[in-house]
C-alpha cells in the first residue's frame, strides 16, 4: 500500500508541473494579499481537486463522456474563467493605484477561498481528465478498488503540498517585487485566463462543426 501512495503522489507532484490558469490566480492572489489568503485559496482548490477524484473514481465521469454534456460544461466553464479575466482587468486600477502603490493589501480570506473555489470548479471536465489517470493507472499498476483509493488520496496530496510551497516562496519574494511588477502580473493573469477561456470555446466550436 505504501507503494501505491507513493506512486500516487509521484504522479500528483509531476502532474503540477504543467501550471494552469489557476496557479497562475494564486500566484497573483499571494502577490497582493497575506499569505493566509493563498494558503485558504490553496485550501479551495484542493477541496475541489479532491471532490473531482471523489467523483472520478466513483465513476461519474462516465457521464461526461456524452457529448451535449461535455459541449454544455465546456462552454459554461470557458465564459466563467473569461468572467474572471475581465473582472480583475478592470479591477487593475482599483487595486494598484497611479503612483504604483498597493492601494488594497489587506487581508480577505473569504474572498479568496471562494474566488479560488469557483475558478477551480468552473473546469469539471478535470473529472474526465482523473477518470482517465485513473483507469490508465489502475491497469498498469493492476490496481484494486482499496488501491485506487488510496492511489487517489495521494494524487490530490500533491496540490496542497505543491502550491502551498509555491505560496511560501512568493510570499518571501514579493518584498523584492516592485508595485508595477504586481500590475504586470495582474494583466498577465487575466489576459491567460481570457485567452485560456476563448480557446476553450474555440476548440469546443470547431470540434463540433467537423463532425
Amino acid at each position: 500500500m505504501k507503494k501505491v501512495f507513493l506512486r500516487g503522489l509521484s504522479t500528483g507532484l509531476i502532474l503540477q508541473i504543467a501550471i494552469g490558469p489557476v496557479f497562475f490566480f494564486l500566484a497573483n492572489l499571494a502577490l497582493q494579499k497575506s499569505l493566509i489568503d493563498g494558503l485558504f485559496a490553496v485550501a479551495a482548490v484542493t477541496i475541489v481537486d479532491y471532490l473531482y477524484i471523489a467523483l472520478a473514481i466513483a465513476g461519474i465521469g462516465k457521464l461526461l463522456e456524452k457529448k451535449k454534456v461535455k459541449k454544455t460544461l465546456g462552454v459554461i466553464s470557458s465564459i466563467v474563467l473569461i468572467a474572471f479575466g475581465f473582472y480583475m482587468a478592470i479591477n487593475i486600477p482599483e487595486t494598484i493605484n497611479i503612483n504604483l502603490t498597493i492601494s488594497d493589501p489587506s487581508s480577505n480570506l473569504f474572498k479568496s477561498f471562494i474566488s479560488a473555489f469557483l475558478l477551480t470548479i468552473s473546469s469539471p471536465l478535470t473529472v474526465l481528465f482523473w477518470t482517465s489517470l485513473f483507469a490508465a493507472r489502475s491497469v498498469e499498476y493492476s490496481l484494486n478498488k482499496k488501491e485506487l483509493m488510496v492511489f487517489g488520496l495521494s494524487a490530490g496530496l500533491a496540490t496542497p503540498l505543491f502550491l502551498s510551497l509555491s505560496i511560501f516562496l512568493i510570499t518571501i519574494l514579493k518584498t523584492l517585487i516592485s508595485p508595477l511588477i504586481v500590475q504586470l502580473a495582474n494583466m498577465l493573469v487575466a489576459l491567460i485566463l481570457i485567452g485560456y477561456g476563448i480557446l476553450r470555446i474555440i476548440k469546443i466550436i470547431l470540434t463540433n462543426s467537423f463532425k
